[in-house]
């Protein structure tokens, strides 16, 4: 499996955050099953040269390096109709944008929008609080930006008194 610290700095990158913490034997097979969707992942008969993890039994990572092929439409569309086929296999939910995730020491905690500006409001989390900006496109911009203080985020700006 091509781990995504190993995609060049270019290479395109979705970030699917789960609305609960994957057990480790879900790990185990969503990595399983995440590396022979990329050995057979393809774009215009051309194979795709991608990577593919989960991180903190919370998020997967998809990347694909472009120089080799491009990501057409129609690869892209396999990729989340690979992904809807996760959150029905594991009853997750790896496309509600309206969801956070933080951290709470070591622990990631993932919860509505909604519900984290009340944590902000009651001073819960505060503008030193890591969040994850999962809209994130690039391996460089993964590493720069994925994880990041509430007050360098654009959760930021969606609170209120923060």
């Amino acid at each position: 499996m091509t781990t995504i610290q190993k995609m060049p700095d270019n290479a395109k990158l979705w970030v699917y955050q789960s609305d609960r913490a994957f057990t480790e034997n879900e790990v185990t097979e969503i990595n399983t099953i995440g590396t022979s969707f990329i050995n057979d992942w393809s774009a215009h008969g051309a194979s795709l040269k991608a990577g593919f993890e989960v991180l903190y039994n919370s998020f997967i990572i998809l990347a694909v390096d472009e120089q080799q092929a491009l990501a057409s439409g129609c690869s892209i569309d396999k990729s989340v109709k690979f992904m809807k086929e996760l959150e029905l296999k594991y009853n997750i939910n790896l496309f509600d944008r309206m969801q956070v995730a933080y951290r709470k020491g070591n622990e990631i905690v993932v919860c509505k929008l909604s519900a984290f500006e009340k944590l902000a409001e009651q001073g819960e989390v505060n503008e030193n609080t890591i969040v994850f900006n999962n809209m994130v496109t690039t391996k460089a911009s993964f590493d720069k930006e994925w994880e990041l203080p509430l007050q360098q985020s654009w959760q930021k700006r969606v609170l209120v008194n923060s």
